[in-house]
Parts: structure tokens; sequence; C-alpha cells
């Protein structure tokens, strides 16, 4: 998918995500774009590696920073979290001029912004670590198998998180099934 596209998906994520009462720092930037790139299956190709945090892309990193200079999004400075990330004034034209875009994936958008827009930071990461570990599993790959990775991956997480985790990925990705066609 071209710059442009992705951008429109983006600021149309960010926005859904706000409405959701999502923080939209980047880090829930970064695991919202990993589960509608992943699990939805949006073409964005940015490619996600396992980071600090869970799931990030370097690439998406970069593409925030040209949102930013382009003038699409900016940050709202927060008090003690940090900033948030806002679309501005120029996000109602990219939406119309990419409605087709949009109306095309906005049911996935809105379905990811519903599942992950009253997670903090740190559930997101338990919830991508899973989408990360569960997405190069075949199905019969036993949950406490994947709760071990899990831990092994990020150790301060604990045994008992990660079944947890694991279990409301397996839930999740079963109701993304009916938003995914």
């Amino acid at each position: 998918m071209d710059r442009i596209k992705n951008a429109a998906i983006i600021l149309r994520l960010i926005d859904k995500l706000r409405e959701k009462g999502s923080w939209c720092g980047e880090t829930h930037i970064q695991k919202a774009t990993f589960f509608l790139q992943e699990l939805m299956q949006v073409p964005m190709e940015f490619d996600f590696i396992l980071y600090k945090h869970g799931p990030f892309s370097f690439d998406l990193r970069d593409e925030l920073t040209a949102l930013r200079a382009d003038g699409l999004i900016e940050l709202e400075p927060r008090w003690p979290c940090g900033p948030r990330l806002a679309s501005t004034d120029l996000n109602e034209y990219i939406q119309k001029l990419y409605s087709n875009t949009i109306a095309r994936y906005d049911k996935k958008i809105t379905f990811i912004a519903e599942i992950l827009g009253d997670k903090g930071v740190t559930e997101l990461e338990r919830l991508a670590t899973a989408l990360y570990v569960t997405k190069n599993r075949t199905f019969e790959t036993l949950n406490a198998e994947r709760a071990e990775e899990l831990t092994e991956l990020k150790p301060h997480i604990t045994l008992e998180s990660a079944k947890n985790a694991i279990e409301e990925i397996d839930s999740i990705t079963n109701e993304a099934r009916v938003h995914i066609n």
C-alpha cells in the first residue's frame, strides 16, 4: 500500500482509538497498527520486530515522524504520562481524498479500536506479544507452550499473565474472523 493510503489508515486509527478512550501515545499506535496489519490483514507492510515492549516497527516510527512533519498529526503534551498523538485539521481532507481506502478498512479499524482502545501500555505489551508468539504457530500449539514462550521473551510477564494474554488473543482472533472478510 502506498504511503498516503497508509497515512489515511493511521489517521483514522488515531481518531477511532481516541474515541474509545485510548491515551493514543506512540506505543498505542504501534500496537494497534501491529494488530491491524497482522490480525486484520490490512496490507500496510510495516516490518515489526520484537523489541523492548513487544512488537515494534521502526518504519512506523519513521512514518509517524513524517506525518508530524507533514502537519497531519501533532503531539499533545500531557503530564505525567507524556505526549499523545492527535490528527490535525488536515485529516478531514485526507479522509475525503482516500474515502474508498477508509471505507474498505473501516470495519477492521473500528474493531481494533474497540478491542484495544481502553488498554494501558502494560496490557498492550502482553497482548501484542501474545499475538506475535501466536501468529507464527500452528493452531495446534498449546496455550501453555505459547505462554511459556511469551515469558521467555518477556521475563517480567508472569506465567499467569501470559496464559491470560494467550487466552484473550485466541478469543480476539476468533472474534476478528468475522471482521476480516
